[in-house]
C-alpha cells in the first residue's frame, strides 16, 4: 500500500472528524456523521483490503476518542470495522465506472445501517443500552441512514472532483 494512499485515508478521516466535530445537532440533536461518511468515500476511492482494515481501524478509534455515548469506545471500533468490511466486496464488485450519485447513496445508506447495528449490538452486549435495541434503530439509526446516504453522496462528489482538480493520483 503506498504512503500517499495511506495519507489521503487519514486526511479524509481527519477532515471527517473535524466536520463531525463543529456540526450542531439538529432535529433532536441527530447530526450527519461526517466520519462515517468519509470512511465510506475512502474505501470507494482506494478500495483496498490493507485500506479497509486502517480505515476501520483509524475510523473507530477516532470515533472512540469523540464518542459521547457512555462506555462507546469498544463498539465504535466494532462497529466501523463490521461496516468496512462488509462494505468492502460489495464496493469491490461495481466497476469504477459505474459509482455513480445512486451508487454512492446506496452504499452511504447501507453502511450506515450496517454501523448502527453494529453498534447497538456491540453496545448492547458490553454496557447495555438506555432503551430497547429496537426504539433505538427506529428513532436514531434509521433517520441516520437517511441522511448520511445523501450525504455521502454529496461528499463523494466533491472529494472526486478535489482529487481531479489537485492532480492526484491513486495508482
Amino acid at each position: 500500500m503506498k504512503l500517499r494512499n495511506n495519507i489521503l485515508t487519514a486526511l479524509l478521516l481527519a477532515t471527517g472528524l473535524i466536520l463531525h466535530q463543529i456540526t450542531p445537532g439538529i432535529l433532536g440533536g441527530m447530526k450527519f456523521d461526517f466520519l462515517l461518511s468519509f470512511v465510506f468515500i475512502s474505501l470507494i476511492i482506494n478500495p483496498t483490503f490493507e485500506n479497509t482494515l486502517l480505515t476501520g481501524l483509524l475510523g473507530g478509534l477516532l470515533a472512540a476518542m469523540t464518542t459521547a455515548f457512555p462506555g462507546g469506545q469498544i463498539p465504535n471500533v466494532i462497529d466501523k470495522l463490521v461496516a468496512c468490511f462488509v462494505l468492502f466486496p460489495i464496493i469491490r464488485l461495481i466497476p469504477r465506472e459505474r459509482f455513480n450519485l445512486m451508487v454512492t447513496v446506496l452504499i452511504g445508506g447501507l453502511g450506515t445501517l450496517v454501523s448502527g447495528t453494529a453498534f447497538l449490538a456491540s453496545a448492547l452486549f458490553i454496557v447495555g443500552l438506555p432503551a430497547p435495541m429496537s426504539s433505538l434503530m427506529v428513532t436514531v439509526v434509521l433517520p441516520t441512514v437517511v441522511v448520511n446516504a445523501v450525504g455521502t453522496a454529496l461528499l463523494y462528489t466533491v472529494v472526486k472532483r478535489v482529487i481531479r482538480v489537485s492532480g492526484f493520483s491513486l495508482d
